[in-house]
């Protein structure tokens, strides 16, 4: 079933073209800061995008800072959102749950499928970036790449630091996943699922910016998806790191447990 799910999703045009228009953003920042003088000071702007002018191979870490904000949790929330809702809403989830695979197989399915396409965005995010920041810009020698705390990193550490960046984001859209997946099995329109998960995502960007917020600021969903950028701090500020994985952990185990005991027990009727 999960063999099934996979090929569903990555057979739908709708999916490709969603990853597609994902990559658009930082390609079309790219070429601008080729092209322009619009390069934002150091320190201002998404996170590394002044830093690529003269090393292209940050760009994946700029093109991630890019899309983490809006662009990506959307696509995410969009794919989760429409896993179960989306085959109430075509009437099929009750011929899927009339085989003997049983709904907790069916759910976990859909959840590796959701897994895999937010796996494969991350990295196709990443590849498209270093593809596009080092065929635009200079890449520069061993041991001259800048640290944000003011040393230098050799290519062998950005690499294996990028690595480690890719998997947290990954990590950070997998709580996204969790929210919409939730919601996907409490409606069957998966337009609701999706407005959810995001109403929820809004929700924690706005309070983060208000100081009466600030006691709830530590467990808010969105509170610490940009902190990949303290692996590329020497030495690496674990801090928030380690915090932003545990946070999304609880939320995930949370939220798909709910999922699943919602969904194992509510009447299908569609």
């Amino acid at each position: 079933m999960i063999a099934v799910e996979l090929r569903k999703l990555f057979r739908r045009p709708r999916t490709w073209i969603t990853i597609a228009l994902l990559n658009s953003l930082p390609v079309l920042v790219a070429v601008l800061l080729k092209l322009t003088d619009l390069a934002p000071r150091p320190g201002e702007g998404p996170a590394f995008l002044s830093a690529v002018l003269t090393n292209g191979t940050l760009f994946p870490l700029a093109a991630l800072a890019i899309v983490l904000p809006l662009f990506l949790p959307i696509a995410v929330a969009v794919v989760a959102g429409d896993a179960v809702a989306g085959e109430a809403q075509g009437g099929t989830l009750r011929y899927l749950l009339a085989r003997p695979a049983g709904r907790t197989r069916l759910l976990v399915a859909k959840l590796v499928a959701v897994i895999a396409f937010v796996l494969v965005t991350v990295v196709i995010v990443a590849a498209v970036g270093y593809l596009v920041g080092t065929t635009l810009f200079e890449v520069q020698s061993v041991g001259a790449t800048t640290a944000l705390s003011g040393s230098t990193l050799t290519p062998e550490q950005v690499a294996w630091r990028t690595v480690l960046s890719i998997g947290y984001v990954t990590i950070s859209m997998l709580g996204v996943a969790a929210f919409a997946l939730f919601f996907s099995t409490l409606t069957d329109s998966p337009q609701l699922a999706t407005l959810g998960a995001l109403a929820v995502l809004i929700g924690s960007s706005l309070l983060f910016t208000l100081d009466a917020a600030s006691d709830i600021a530590p467990y808010l969903p969105t509170r610490y998806w940009l902190s990949f950028v303290d692996f590329f701090r020497d030495p690496i500020l674990w801090r928030d790191v380690v915090r932003g994985l545990g946070l999304q952990a609880v939320y995930v185990v949370v939220l798909l447990g709910a999922a699943w005991a919602n969904f194992t027990t509510k009447d299908i009727a569609s």
